[in-house]
């Protein structure tokens, strides 16, 4: 099924909902008694659509879906409303019936797969109980066939060997495919996907939401895909659901959601998204931060982030109505008719089409403050059968240079060794070969003791800021610590650093678990900053936080290396934040780096079919542009590194292959402009030649 008619209205002749919710309120207690996690939650789910629910952490989406499966947590309890299945409520059942329900007339995919397979039993034999529980009268090879032939339509290689292997022996994509193989066993009337595809690269996100597509279509399944991605949300949804504070914002069909919001709230998240089809110096982003439950504000939840209500006293007094201001269009916003004038006069853009000025640096001419040279690593890999190691390259022969005040995206799927490459950058671990040099001295076989003070220009900030700070250290002990270990402890330079990355000096006595995501990762932001370092290498430093903060930690990476003249390594496989904060980019595929350029080379013409297909399957917040855009999606996941292919690495999953893509190497040279390098024999092919090789492999 292609965007296009996913995003077409329900054509089932049944005007019945699958699914209809009804002023769900779900609560829990605390001690300040019963806190409201979900407010009057209402919506329908029809034959054959896919209703989106988006909003940030802690808006209520999972824990709404959560009670339609009858799976909340104690003591989290649903206190009121309704929730009916094709005619049948759900909420008067009890558990033993609910069993029955499960897996029969609705299902669900969760984030993480790893989480919901057994990793001790074959997979076979998981998908096999489900098919099993709700149909005692299969035989055991009856059983066993459906399993293979689960695995079949969602697109597992071999399924008969398939069937016989552990979740640790499938990657990541064939896990969550697994887990929808799992989820469609019985052919469910409603099919709920929780951020089916957060965990995945971009590349076999388009894979996992196509295999969903597919076999939606096969059994007239609705489904409920819950996301921060409103990306995923244009191409995939008929309706959007709006979610924040526990209440629903607004509701209405995927294109005027996206073309004409009728709440704030909703022109904030579109708003704050990085975009390839804009250039803005700045993003858009939502003050302040989600609220605590437990305190909830009167009035409109939204209010005190709310630039549309300045203060006025109905958002503070009075909470809104979910009215209708459209066809099918509803908003819980007191004001909702001014938001487009609104919208425009604070120039907050809404049209992919309107550019603005960008900050974009002129091509580097200063010396470079970080080069490697011909960097690889190779780890030895403890064979499973016999005696002896194997060798898994990590990185090869990788060369790149970081000028002054400049910053390097680097882009790839999980196992192509981005982050193996930070590692070596950073001395973490040691290379097997290759050179790298810290302004102009040779790092790489540095001892420990003239290592450490060349440590202090060199900084990094990792991915989750909930496992990078010691949650016992009070934040002013946690950016104090490497200022105490250089003999440069100064309280008022913490106090300085806070109030660099945004925070007041007043938290300093706080200790992490007390702040959100983005406020814990400004304060590891701040500690990277302490010893005034020359390059901070940031490894998918925005991937774990919702957009809105993203948008605000982004730009403060963006100010801080105006204000200190800092240069960036930005590692991430979000490639539309790679387009927005980057100068340079560099791409890298099975340990190798496959294309090197500016960024308006690397986005604007793409040289490798690599680069090409990552940049086709970005999922764009434009429904429009969604349904008429080509999508190449890869077959195929990346080759085991321990084997990789003769010749060219990507050629096994590469459209434009050939015979001599098997049998000779690409070199890293110039080949469609100076200074843009790539690794592909065919890479100045003519556009309609790229272009009809391109439609072969379009979904």
């Amino acid at each position: 099924m292609s965007s296009m008619d996913q995003n077409q209205p329900p054509t089932s002749a049944s005007p019945e909902p699958v699914l209809s919710v009804r002023d769900l309120v779900i609560e829990v207690p605390s001690e300040q008694g019963m806190t409201r996690l979900v407010d009057g939650a209402t919506f329908d789910v029809f034959p054959h659509e896919v209703f989106g629910l988006v909003g940030e952490s802690g808006s209520g989406k999972s824990m709404t879906m959560l009670a339609v499966m009858g799976l909340l947590p104690a003591p989290v309890q649903l206190t009121s409303g309704k929730v009916i299945l094709r005619g049948q409520s759900l909420t008067d059942l009890s558990f033993e019936q609910m069993r029955k329900v499960r897996g029969k007339s609705m299902s669900m995919v969760f984030q993480d797969p790893m989480t919901s397979l057994n990793p001790v039993l074959r997979v076979g034999s998981q998908i096999a109980e489900t098919v099993r529980l709700h149909n005692p009268a299969m035989s055991k090879a009856e059983v066993r066939a459906r399993a293979i032939e689960l695995l079949g339509l969602v697109n597992i290689p071999d399924p008969e060997r398939r069937y016989q292997q552990y979740p640790n022996e499938f990657s990541g994509g064939m896990r969550q495919r697994v887990m929808i193989a799992i989820a469609m066993a019985n052919d469910p009337d409603l099919l709920i996907a929780d951020e089916p595809t957060t965990a995945l690269d971009v590349t076999i996100q388009a894979q996992v939401m196509k295999v969903l597509a597919r076999v939606r279509a096969k059994t007239g399944a609705a489904m409920v895909l819950i996301t921060h991605d409103l990306g995923l949300v244009a191409e995939t949804a008929n309706r959007v659901a709006v979610m924040y504070g526990g209440r629903m914002m607004e509701r209405a069909p995927v294109d005027p959601i996206f073309a004409q919001p009728r709440h704030p709230y909703t022109v904030g998240l579109i708003s704050s998204l990085p975009r390839l089809d804009r250039n803005v110096g700045e993003l858009y982003s939502i003050p302040g931060q989600v609220p605590n439950l437990a305190k909830r504000p009167p009035g409109c939840v939204f209010h005190p982030r709310c630039a549309l209500s300045d203060g006025r006293s109905p958002c503070r007094e009075q909470l809104p109505e979910f009215r209708q201001v459209g066809a099918d269009h509803r908003s819980a916003c007191h004001f909702a008719e001014e938001v487009a004038e609104w919208s425009r006069k604070t120039a907050v853009v809404l049209s992919g089409d309107v550019a603005h000025g960008s900050d974009r640096k002129e091509p580097a001419t200063k010396a470079p403050v970080l080069r490697i040279e011909q960097l690889s690593k190779d780890f030895a890999i403890r064979r499973r059968k016999g005696w002896g190691h194997d060798h898994l390259k990590a990185v090869r022969a990788v060369s790149l240079s970081l000028a002054s005040g400049r910053t390097l995206g680097l882009v790839g799927e999980s196992g192509c060794g981005k982050s193996t490459l930070g590692r070596l950058i950073l001395r973490l671990i040691d290379p097997t070969e290759g050179k790298i040099w810290l302004m102009d001295a040779d790092i790489t076989t540095m001892k420990p003791s003239r290592l450490r003070p060349k440590r202090k220009e060199l900084q990094v900030v990792f991915q989750d800021p909930y496992a990078s700070l010691d949650p016992r250290m009070t934040v002013h002990e946690v950016i104090a610590e490497p200022l105490r270990i250089n003999g440069r402890y100064n309280a008022a330079r913490v106090n300085e650093l806070l109030q660099h990355v945004g925070l007041s000096p007043e938290v300093a006595g706080r200790r992490p678990p007390e702040f959100s995501g983005g406020q814990r990762q400004r304060i590891a932001i701040a500690r990277a900053l302490a010893l005034g370092p020359d390059v901070m290498i940031l490894d998918e430093a925005v991937s774990a936080l919702d957009v809105s903060i993203q948008a605000q930690v982004i730009n403060l990476l963006k100010s801080l290396q105006r204000e200190l003249g800092l240069s960036y390594l930005f590692i991430s496989h979000d490639l539309s934040v790679v387009h927005h904060i980057s100068d340079d980019v560099a791409v890298m595929y099975l340990g190798k780096l496959i294309e090197f350029g500016s960024r308006d080379q690397v986005f604007g013409s793409p040289a490798h079919p690599y680069t090409q297909a990552l940049l086709s399957a970005i999922p764009a917040p434009d429904p429009a542009r969604a349904r008429s855009s080509e999508r190449i999606v890869l077959s195929g996941d990346m080759p085991n590194p321990l084997s990789p292919p003769s010749g060219c690495a990507f050629r096994t999953r590469c459209l434009k292959a050939t015979e001599k893509c098997a049998q000779l190497e690409p070199e890293l040279v110039e080949r469609t402009g100076p200074a843009h390098l790539s690794a592909c024999h065919y890479a100045d092919e003519s556009g309609v030649e790229q272009t009809s090789r391109r439609k072969v492999g379009a979904s």
